[in-house]
């Protein structure tokens, strides 16, 4: 059996350690970082924002050490500067326009190409790589993997505020992200020639130099032989990560055994799918999606328990029921953004809500 492997990258937001408002300081951290990281540890375009990348992993339980470990790398590393980590799509009451951008050829081209737009791209996620034994199959499995972004979408909401408001999203991250070009829930491809072929096209015409410019909800990815989950919010704790991680893992590997055995799961067309992907933006885990199949909204809860059965017959070989399982959990204590609004309607207080943020980034750890 191909071996899926994972790959799991976040995006950490750095605070000041007295008013907890995102600290444009990640150059000491990431000088401190690369020693002992290498590549793991990685500058974003914003400097209150820092990247840490796992190995290559052969399956779950190495994914959950790696992000464990990274975890807990970045939050002494940022210690040591006197500042703190949070995990989250986004930060309460930060303002875009006081962060600083880190001084590098590639983030210049891109603010010069989209000025605010770029500026205001203040958000955090959370990205996905899932090995694939060939892109043909890749692509294939991709296509169809589209009807689950939602789903996978409800359980990572984690960015209910932005600029000292409440936004009634329980993800406001992909209302800012919407603002992009190349965004979103991607087209329907009939094969690796086709989008090849598109890719070239937008090369050849100055709209992209490469095609990591393409930052779909998923893709293809275009220098690794995987298939990036990009949907994502960042995601409060370490169990929730692994969880959502290990789901993704599932739905490749199960779709990909029904390709192989020349069976299918119906793909919907995209517009369909961005219905859900709204819903799950708005109300996370609390919504009710489409059933496509039977054309009536159905309660989130039962959509995840077909998404259960549906990938039941890979859970064991792949050796990831418990982390599988850890979906109960957050669908009964809600996701990261149903969390943050309950202690938000408890305090007033957003200073709270992000130290509620940072004690929970190292829970479990």
């Amino acid at each position: 059996m191909h071996k899926f492997t994972l790959g799991i990258e976040e995006e950490f937001q750095i605070l000041d350690h007295d008013t907890l408002t995102l600290r444009s300081h990640m150059s000491k951290i990431i000088d401190g970082g690369k020693v002992l990281l290498k590549e793991r540890i990685k500058e974003e375009m914003h400097q209150s924002v820092v990247e840490m990348g796992t190995n290559v992993c052969e399956n779950i339980q190495e994914a959950r050490d790696e992000v464990s470990y990274l975890r807990q790398q970045v939050v002494d590393l940022a210690a040591k500067e006197g500042l703190l980590v949070a995990a989250s799509g986004t930060h309460p009451f930060s303002q875009w326009s006081e962060q600083l951008i880190t001084p590098n050829p590639r983030y210049d081209v891109l603010i010069a190409e989209m000025k605010d737009v770029a500026r205001s791209n203040l958000i955090f996620g959370m990205h996905v790589h899932v090995g694939i034994p060939n892109r043909e199959e890749g692509l294939q499995v991709m296509n169809v993997a589209r009807y689950f972004l939602p789903h996978l979408y409800a359980l990572s909401t984690n960015s209910p505020f932005w600029e000292g408001r409440e936004t009634g999203f329980k993800s406001f991250r992909s209302k800012i992200f919407d603002k992009f070009p190349r965004t979103g829930i991607p087209p329907y491809f009939a094969s690796v020639a086709e989008y090849d072929k598109f890719i070239e096209v937008l090369v050849k015409t100055n709209c992209i130099d490469n095609g990591k410019k393409i930052w779909w909800d998923i893709r293809l990815h275009p220098f690794y032989p995987t298939v990036e989950f990009r949907i994502c919010d960042m995601m409060m704790t370490v169990d929730e990560v692994v969880c959502v991680a290990a789901l993704m893992q599932c739905i490749i590997a199960k779709l990909s055994k029904l390709h192989r055995k020349n069976q299918s799961f119906r793909s919907y067309r995209r517009i369909l799918i961005n219905e859900n992907k709204w819903r799950a933006a708005r109300w996370g885990v609390e919504a009710k999606l489409i059933d496509f199949g039977k054309e009536e909204e159905v309660p989130f809860a039962l959509l995840v328990q077909e998404l259960l059965e549906f990938i039941d017959d890979v859970v064991d070989d792949l050796g990831c029921r418990t982390e599988v399982n850890y979906v109960y959990q957050i669908l009964e204590q809600g996701s990261g953004a149903d969390r943050q609004l309950k202690l938000y309607e408890d305090t007033r207080d957003f200073k709270e809500v992000v130290k509620y943020v940072v004690g929970q980034t190292t829970k479990g750890l």
